[in-house]
């Protein structure tokens, strides 16, 4: 579904739904920094669904952990800054996006910065929730990995069913 967007109105969705995802993030880390020790290993449902404590120093699954400072900067500060401003730019001022995009575009860009703000004000990314269902085991994961997963598939998702999409 295209939609004409009103500019303002539709500049101020995005933003509120780019900061909603920001605020879920921050203020699940911030509980989870005050209320769960590190490395505890909490049982929320059975042994299905864990809460935990764990600073991440590196990106996904702790890649570029042991990566020197300035590599650390560059790669996981400096590059997904640029990457998310010229997203955020371009999800801002294009007026055709089709409105499941755009939505897909917020969660990405909330999830980023999200985790971009515990990168520079911490210096880790505080992960917590893991699932284990049967085999399936999750890596130690946070709200803002939540909210860059949901908006990946929905692209992904749209990209499979719509045979025009731009951004």
């Amino acid at each position: 579904m295209e939609l004409q967007r009103k500019p303002f109105l539709s500049r101020l969705y995005i933003i509120l739904l780019v900061l909603l995802n920001i605020g879920c993030d921050q203020i699940s880390k911030e509980v989870v920094r005050d209320k769960v020790r590190s490395k505890d290993y909490i049982e929320l449902i059975d042994d299905h669904f864990i809460l935990t404590n764990i600073e991440n120093k590196g990106a996904m699954l702790g890649f570029g952990a042991n990566f020197p400072p300035f590599v650390k900067k560059i790669l996981l500060q400096g590059l997904p800054l640029i990457v998310l401003l010229i997203l955020l730019y371009r999800t801002l001022t294009k007026t055709d996006l089709n409105i499941w995009l755009i939505i897909a575009f917020a969660f990405v860009i909330g999830g980023g910065i999200g985790n971009l703000i515990d990168r520079i004000y911490y210096g880790s990314v505080t992960d917590f929730f893991q699932i284990r269902l049967g085999v399936l085991k999750t890596g130690i994961f946070n709200m803002a990995d939540v909210s860059v997963t949901f908006g990946v598939l929905l692209i992904l998702l749209l990209s499979l069913t719509h045979k025009k999409l731009s951004i």
